[in-house]
């Protein structure tokens, strides 16, 4: 499409975190294409804050409602499928998420039909007669390789480590924090997964035995997820593996069917979070940063789940050491992701602050202690002045 920009006007495109160039978002095709952003990954975020394309807020798990119930219409969905087996069936391979809904709701489907796309397994497939056009192509999935893990991330994954017991069934991301927390939990055992996002991290802890899913309640011995990201050596493993189980983002994220899992342990993270616990996810002040994603989806699920837990994970401090992601209050236009009454655990590499049932002015006193120590006076005054602490 982006080569054939000078044929085209107004084009409208959805999507949801994309990998890889991005040429279609450039600044000279932007009288082309006009974009709605699900979600904003690195090759978006320019074109979002300067306004040639749009952000919308929204829970993953809602996701497929806005094409199947018509409130954002579907002319074309354009897939990147497995070639098909022997019945037809085309595998959606690393992106089930939204996908499926898609093509279900689009008029018209075209797909890739690639023959370097993973075949997994689950609610993953598309018979050949869905597909109105296909293309053959020999294209591996991007890969997303695992960044480095520092001190402050280690320390992190220790705290977070620690509060996951055997048996749980986790959620986690991707990045740093996600990888050291893998490390973290590689001596457990019979962890299982129920995840929106399955990564590198979650693979080595396979590999290390730590996950069985034998404790699972539900989907028991299946790695459930509804995208991967990663290396080729994860989509090797995925590739007609009966131990994964991808499914669309309205079961992986539906609060009811988490909640079903008994000591299920959500981990996500946060840009910053103010004295009363209010969590900013999703932009760095009045610049959107990345999206909602399925943030509140899986700490309300983990939080009603019957030993479950919610925990936000995040560095204390941010540029360099010089701004504390724990702030009095949140900055102007900051997007509250996760309010305050959602929250229940934070860690940071100085500990770990459980908020649930606590005062504004114990969850200040708690906070400010996991905070890094250059910034405690300023908070602890700031605490005083605003909230009587």
């Amino acid at each position: 499409l982006a080569g054939r920009a000078n044929e085209l006007r107004d084009v409208g495109m959805v999507h949801f975190h994309i990998e890889g160039p991005a040429p279609h978002l450039a600044p000279e095709v932007a009288d082309s294409f006009r974009h709605r952003a699900l979600f904003i990954g690195a090759n978006a975020r320019e074109a979002v804050n300067e306004g040639r394309a749009d952000y919308v807020p929204i829970f993953l798990s809602d996701v497929p409602e806005l094409f199947t119930g018509g409130v954002l219409p579907l002319d074309v969905a354009l897939i990147n499928v497995s070639h098909p087996d022997s019945n037809g069936y085309c595998s959606l391979g690393t992106s089930v998420d939204a996908t499926l809904a898609a093509t279900h709701a689009a008029t018209t489907v075209i797909a890739q039909l690639n023959r370097a796309m993973p075949r997994t397994l689950g609610d993953s497939f598309v018979h050949i007669d869905e597909i109105d056009l296909g293309v053959e192509v020999d294209q591996p999935p991007h890969e997303h390789l695992s960044p480095a893990i520092g001190d402050v991330e280690r320390l992190i994954g220790e705290f977070v480590g620690d509060l996951v017991p055997d048996g749980a069934t986790i959620q986690m991301g991707i990045g740093s924090i996600p990888a050291a927390v893998g490390l973290a939990l590689r001596d457990k055992r019979d962890l299982g997964v129920h995840t929106e996002l399955f990564t590198d991290a979650v693979l080595d802890l396979v590999e290390a035995g730590a996950v069985t899913g034998e404790r699972k309640e539900i989907n028991r011995g299946k790695i459930v997820s509804a995208f991967l990201m990663g290396s080729q050596r994860l989509y090797d493993f995925v590739h007609d593996n009966p131990m994964i189980e991808m499914r669309p983002v309205d079961y992986t994220n539906d609060t009811a069917v988490i909640r079903r899992l008994r000591r299920m342990v959500a981990i996500n993270s946060a840009i910053s979070i103010d004295l009363t616990g209010q969590v900013s996810a999703d932009s760095i002040g009045t610049r959107f940063y990345s999206g909602v994603g399925g943030q509140m989806d899986f700490m309300r699920g983990a939080a009603l789940a019957r030993e479950g837990r919610a925990i936000i994970a995040l560095p204390s401090t941010a540029a360099d050491g010089k701004i504390s992601r724990i702030a009095p209050v949140l900055a102007e236009g900051a997007g509250v992701v996760t309010s305050r009454a959602h929250v229940r655990t934070v860690v940071t590499e100085y500990g770990v602050a459980e908020l649930f049932g606590r005062s504004i002015r114990e969850r200040a006193t708690a906070l400010i202690a996991i905070a890094h120590p250059d910034f405690r006076d300023d908070l602890a005054r700031e605490a005083r002045r605003l909230y009587h602490v």
